[in-house]
């Protein structure tokens, strides 16, 4: 029996692409092979590749001017590709830090040149997106950096500032292809494909074409992008399978409506989620207002041993994965695109069968 899986990555994939993937487990196509097996130099790969890429530029509308780059090494490798790339004209980077992964970003590029905090959340526990002051942001930085959404303390970006040309770098790992975004508006998006667009393993990026070319010269060849772009992706071996299901994960959100209906079916999963914990006198979301996520959802009792027993419940009922991050506590569930409606009233269900018994 498949259970609902509240994991905030590797996360649940839509079930349709699961058994698509199944009947095509031994024989893509009339291949006569897995494309786990296929050479990346092939016929039928280079096909794959190309038409994954292609269906990835149609759904977010990505303008030509962008590169798409299948990379590996996770997010957590562009907190240093992005500064070697980008941080080349006055060696200045601006960021906003609004959780962990944002924090661990400015840690790294703070390896290789100036990197100002020009807003930051931690004050609370990154309970909230921090107000920013334009007139705080350096006209010379190379770049300016965010988590579009944070997927720990589940909080999320609703406006950028002005940043006066400077190319806004996002981290949008738990949130991309959960609605549409304006690309034109980002130099440069990467995401961790592990949440929303296939198993872990793959790191998408795209880049607007005149921030590549100007590596710092430290930069090992495996971390410029120039090298990935010039070479589509294929280098080195790039995650074959990986880049094979996020097509089938694409054309799985194509025929559910493409982003708007993404956007739609996920805000009303959200809702049902933020009315029952606020209509709750036990739970209690630990975000509140417009900087609430879409994606991910903390919550609390305010008592460690009925958190335990709500996740040990939880679990026995079906609901997994639904434990919060241990800077947090409590419980977290990540709601992303192929977590289906009826999860998210199963487990509304169950917090409310939860308090009845333990208030």
């Amino acid at each position: 029996m498949r259970v609902y899986n509240f994991s905030a990555g590797p996360a649940m994939l839509p079930e349709e692409v699961l058994k698509r993937a199944a009947d095509e487990m031994l024989e893509y196509g009339e291949s006569g092979q897995s494309v786990m097996e296929m050479s990346h130099r092939s016929k039928e790969y280079g096909e794959i590749i190309a038409s994954v890429e292609a269906k990835l530029r149609e759904l977010m509308a990505i303008p030509d001017n962008y590169k798409v780059l299948f990379l590996q090494g996770g997010a957590s490798s562009q907190f240093a590709m992005v500064p070697m790339n980008l941080m080349n004209k006055n060696n200045k980077a601006d960021f906003v830090l609004s959780g962990q992964w944002s924090n661990k970003a400015y840690q790294e590029a703070s390896r290789y040149g100036k990197c100002t905090v020009v807003a930051s959340s931690k004050d609370k526990v990154y309970s909230y997106i921090p107000e920013i002051d334009e007139s705080k942001l350096d006209p010379e930085a190379d770049y300016f950096h965010i988590c579009y959404n944070n997927t720990i303390y589940g909080t999320r970006f609703t406006s950028l500032p002005d940043t006066k040309g400077v190319p806004i770098v996002a981290d949008m790992s738990s949130c991309i292809l959960s609605e549409p975004v304006d690309v034109s508006q980002f130099g440069l998006i990467y995401a961790g494909a592990q949440k929303n667009m296939g198993p872990a393993g793959l790191t998408v990026v795209i880049i607007r074409e005149d921030l590549i070319g100007n590596a710092m010269d430290i930069t090992p060849t495996m971390f410029n992008y120039q090298i990935h772009a010039d070479n589509g992706s294929m280098y080195n071996t790039p995650p074959t399978y990986g880049i094979y299901i996020l097509g089938l994960v694409l054309d799985w959100v194509k025929e559910k409506g493409g982003l708007e209906a993404m956007k739609e079916i996920n805000e009303k999963k959200a809702k049902l989620l933020y009315d029952c914990l606020d209509e709750s006198k036990l739970f209690k979301a630990t975000v509140s207002g417009k900087d609430r996520s879409i994606m991910n959802v903390p919550f609390v009792t305010g008592s460690d041993e009925l958190d335990a027993k709500f996740v040990k419940e939880a679990k026995a009922a079906g609901l997994i994965n639904i434990k919060g991050h241990r800077s947090v506590g409590g419980m977290r569930a990540s709601i992303y695109n192929a977590m289906p409606y009826e999860g998210v009233e199963k487990l509304v269900e169950f917090i409310r069968k939860f308090e009845a018994e333990n208030v």
